[in-house]
């Protein structure tokens, strides 16, 4: 079992209503299972504020209806092994902010978290007991795909999401 960290900087959400299409990079990333049988479990996500005034973000961490296609990963998004001894599976999960086709926030399963800050320096921390990681299968919707993205508010946050490929 490896543990990933998929980390994003300085991105600035633009809102989005559930059922629409994301903007490439007005979202903080989506996270994809990279083949039809790969388990991804998320056990931490944590955002951190970067702007130099006041302003309040609402944002989602759920499920997607349309999933991304075609990940485009920006100098701004990482993903990295935490572990310097595990061997790397052959198939990687996907993530990005950006792709040929974006996601779409799922009106009915889109908000599993709502990560909720002022982006003038606010923190938001979530972390998972054992047993209760959300659960990311395969690489279709409506399980296998979630993402992080603003509901109200265009905050600059920077962050990352801890998971393990199971």
């Amino acid at each position: 079992m490896a543990r990933y960290s998929v980390s994003f900087v300085s991105k600035t959400m633009v809102a989005v209503a559930d059922g629409a299409s994301m903007t490439s990079n007005g979202y903080a990333v989506f996270l994809q299972g990279g083949s039809a049988t790969m388990q991804l479990k998320v056990n931490e996500i944590s955002v951190s504020g970067e702007d130099t005034a006041s302003t309040p973000t609402t944002m989602a961490f759920g499920r997607d209806s349309v999933v991304g296609v075609t990940a485009i990963t920006a100098t701004s998004n990482f993903n990295a092994l935490l572990d310097a001894t595990a061997t790397a599976p052959g198939t990687l999960a996907v993530f990005g902010s950006g792709a040929t086709t974006n996601p779409t926030r799922s009106a009915t399963l889109g908000h599993l978290l709502n990560p909720t800050l002022n982006t003038y320096g606010g923190i938001y921390r979530w972390q998972a007991r054992v047993g209760e990681e959300i659960g990311i299968i395969s690489a279709t919707q409506p399980l296998g795909e979630c993402s992080l993205s603003s509901v109200t508010g265009n905050g600059k946050v920077s962050g990352h999401i801890l998971y393990e490929l199971v």
